[in-house]
């Protein structure tokens, strides 16, 4: 919710396609810089209480916005200002209980051994079901219900989350560990060249992903005169495709080896990406972005296998984090270059993007079967 729910707020109360690409922006670039300092405080005080501490701030915040905005007129400068300082404040608040949430599911993994991969798998679930969920439900309550009502909503599942926190910590480390740590997972991606490479061309992908998750709400909106809540549920039914692609994907790599799903799966996604640049309906924006965001899900299941298989335990969370955060660096800069970009322009801006995904994809998966070290 907040993260499609906030930029479709900010293009419903400012009209501003250039402020809805620079709050798409906002959500991500405080994201990144909170990165390294809430790894730092889970690791001192536990996942509990960051997780905890994160979601009430939240809810606080997101309530406060509401409350202001029913005060101000739409296309204000209050209003505008209120909705960007929304933007970058939860951007920052759900990355710590993001890591936080991470960390317990790292744990839990390590607690159940043998079947750590079917906690992950549950964890990929939940993250699905939720995207799922939250765009199509944040554009139906703002559409329907307007702002007040979008964000009241959001701080109620702010609260019930912090009611359903872990109760388990893990031992906290000095902050000096965690920090000497984010150096030795890069050390050790340099050491990895098969996950170096997937991970720079999943980089890469995640350009021309991030740039259409900042542009959809405006294309669809003002190019296309569709509703808030439209907007929405093209990511529902993209969240539908990636999950039902996570669980073939399984299956398909038990079949036929790792590297030609991962293949087939990069091909997919960067074939659609071309077709959305060049789409000129809903309905083909809809179906697209489903068969890009199922190409993606396959994607997911290669890299989380790499990982498992590579990546020694030791050094497993810095690494981890070290690849988390290369792979969200291109949410602020597609946030940025939506807001510099006239909506009428976007298409060619989509197609650029389309066309560095497939190179650096194709570049990728040549480079990795090249490589000695890949998994079988």
């Amino acid at each position: 919710m907040t993260t499609y729910g906030v930029p479709l707020l900010v293009l419903a109360t400012t009209g501003s396609a250039t402020l809805t690409g620079l709050a798409f922006a906002l959500e991500w670039l405080p994201r990144i810089a909170a990165f390294t300092v809430a790894g730092t405080l889970v690791d001192r005080f536990g996942t509990a209480r960051i997780f905890r501490a994160a979601c009430l701030a939240r809810a606080l915040i997101v309530l406060a916005a509401a409350g202001a905005l029913t005060n101000f007129e739409v296309r204000t400068l209050a209003a505008t200002v209120t909705v960007m300082l929304l933007a970058a404040s939860t951007g920052v608040l759900t990355e710590f209980s993001y890591v936080a949430a991470e960390t317990a599911g790292g744990e839990a993994s390590r607690k159940t051994g043998a079947r750590a991969h079917r906690v992950q798998s549950t964890l990929i679930a939940i993250d699905q079901t939720a995207t799922l969920a939250g765009p199509a439900v944040s554009g139906l309550l703002l559409e329907h219900g307007g702002p007040a009502v979008m964000l009241g909503t959001l701080a109620s599942f702010s609260v019930l989350a912090a009611a359903l926190r872990p109760r388990e910590r893990p031992e906290p480390t000095s902050a000096a560990a965690a920090k000497r740590g984010l150096w030795t997972g890069w050390a050790t991606l340099r050491s990895l060249p098969v996950l170096a490479w997937l991970v720079g061309g999943l980089v890469i992908s995640n350009g021309a992903i991030a740039l259409l998750q900042a542009a959809v709400p405006v294309v669809v909106v003002t190019e296309l005169n569709h509703s808030s809540a439209d907007a929405g549920l093209i990511w529902s039914a993209a969240a539908v495709a990636s999950l039902l692609a996570i669980s073939a994907s399984r299956l398909a790599i038990d079949r036929w080896g790792l590297w030609p799903v991962g293949v087939a799966a990069a091909a997919v996604a960067a074939g659609a990406t071309l077709a959305v640049a060049h789409a000129d309906t809903y309905r083909g924006y809809l179906v697209l972005i489903a068969i890009l965001m199922a190409g993606e899900g396959g994607l997911t299941v290669v890299l989380r296998t790499v990982r498992s298989h590579l990546i020694p335990p030791d050094v497993f969370g810095s690494t981890l984090a070290v690849t988390i955060l290369l792979l969200l660096l291109p949410y602020p800069a597609a946030g940025l270059l939506v807001a510099a970009v006239p909506p009428a322009q976007l298409g060619h801006a989509i197609t650029a993007a389309a066309v560095l995904q497939a190179v650096g994809l194709a570049v990728a998966f040549v480079r990795l079967r090249s490589l000695p070290a890949a998994p079988a």
